[in-house]
């Protein structure tokens, strides 16, 4: 290249200055994209006009968007984004006696780039405890880790994990290799060290080092994605279990945020069904795989079934110990988020305390700061 005439580019060459043809294989020219919305058709225009995908509008594509419209304060700033606010027009909206916080960018542990993914999460972490919980002390945080560099997790639960406002250790749900292989067992050492629960949450679909976002390939919608996120819960809990996770970390807890609940009590079954005819594959796994979770794993509410007669949710329910297992989660701000009284009404009334409060009280050793079920969380139970 040089520069000629005040500008870079290459030597400018007559076409006259040689005598053969030229072919180039390779031009990128540059438009404005939104000149592409004159060509677009319906419902593709509005994705492509929303952006709210990124540039481009790739990946899955939502029509609510992944956040609340409505999440604002009065002064026009979203609730989400500063403690203060989250703690006056949610906590205070709703009663809440604590939050767990679980990072949305959550998706930045899957880089392939392991440094870079720890770096990043890690900073993050500094945020949310020096902004968050440091602001509100019914905060609490969910310490993401990159499962991308086993040695750079474990280096960041040892750095953080004895902090009075940490809950939780927290890894994207897709991952390289279900999670109950020895690869992932020095982050669950570290963790059980620390006495601190390990959860997992969604993660953007086929981010990073992820492969597939099921066992059959990659969905086209975001329906389809949405709807099929338990069957990596399944996988992730069958492999927690049969990999003798729990017979290794005997005080270990493990949480599946986000993934629905009715899955449990079928894949429990076919668990202990196929352990009595080949526990020999498995001689580790020294019980019924229904009682080590029971004893280990947790679920949250949202996105809780909602079958048209509430007396069926109410049979699977039954079906497991629920009362151990479920804790309840709002997911606020996300689009399809559940409030307290909401998910109340849809508890059988046994099941309302334990869920809402104090089996998550157990988990991360909260103290009860006042009564239970009180104010508007107990108003929509009693409804």
């Amino acid at each position: 290249m040089s520069v000629a005439n005040g500008s870079i580019g290459w030597n400018r060459i007559s076409p006259n200055e040689h005598a053969w043809p030229v072919i180039d294989s390779d031009i990128h020219p540059l438009f404005p994209l939104e000149r592409v919305l004159d060509y677009l058709p319906k419902p593709f225009r509005r994705r492509f006009a929303e952006g709210n995908q990124g540039p481009g509008g790739f990946g899955f594509w939502n029509p609510h968007g992944l956040r609340r419209p409505d999440a604002k304060a009065p002064d026009g700033t979203w609730i989400y984004t500063s403690a203060p606010h989250l703690g006056r027009y949610l906590l205070d909206e709703y009663n809440i006696e604590y939050g767990i916080m679980n990072n949305d960018y959550i998706g930045m542990a899957l880089s392939p780039e392991p440094d870079y993914g720890a770096a990043m999460v890690s900073a993050m972490n500094d945020v949310l405890i020096h902004d968050w919980v440091e602001a509100d002390p019914r905060l609490r945080l969910s310490l993401v880790v990159s499962p991308v560099d086993i040695d750079l997790a474990v280096r960041e639960i040892h750095r953080l994990g004895d902090h009075p406002g940490v809950a939780q250790i927290l890894m994207p749900g897709g991952a390289q290799k279900p999670y109950g292989q020895r690869y992932y067992h020095p982050i669950y050492a570290a963790a059980v060290e620390h006495d601190l629960p390990v959860a997992l949450h969604p993660s953007p679909p086929g981010a990073g080092i992820t492969g597939p976002t099921t066992a059959a390939g990659y969905p086209t919608s975001y329906f389809e994605w949405h709807t099929g996120l338990s069957a990596l819960y399944v996988t992730h809990a069958i492999s927690l279990i049969s990999e003798g996770v729990f017979q290794k970390f005997p005080t270990l807890r493990f949480v599946l945020l986000e993934g629905g609940v009715s899955w449990l009590p079928p894949l429990l079954w076919r668990l202990d069904k196929n352990w009595k005819a080949l526990r020999q594959t498995v001689p580790w796994v020294d019980r019924l795989p229904s009682e080590i979770a029971a004893d280990h794993i947790l679920l949250s509410t949202q996105p809780i079934e909602e079958p048209y007669k509430k007396e069926h949710l109410h049979q699977i329910l039954s079906m497991f110990p629920a009362e151990r297992m479920l804790m309840f989660s709002t997911d606020y701000p996300h689009w399809d988020g559940d409030t307290p009284d909401f998910a109340g009404r849809s508890l059988p009334e046994s099941l309302r305390q334990r869920v809402l409060s104090e089996t998550a009280r157990e988990l991360y050793k909260l103290p009860a700061t006042k009564p239970a079920l009180e104010g508007v969380a107990a108003e929509g139970a009693r409804a």
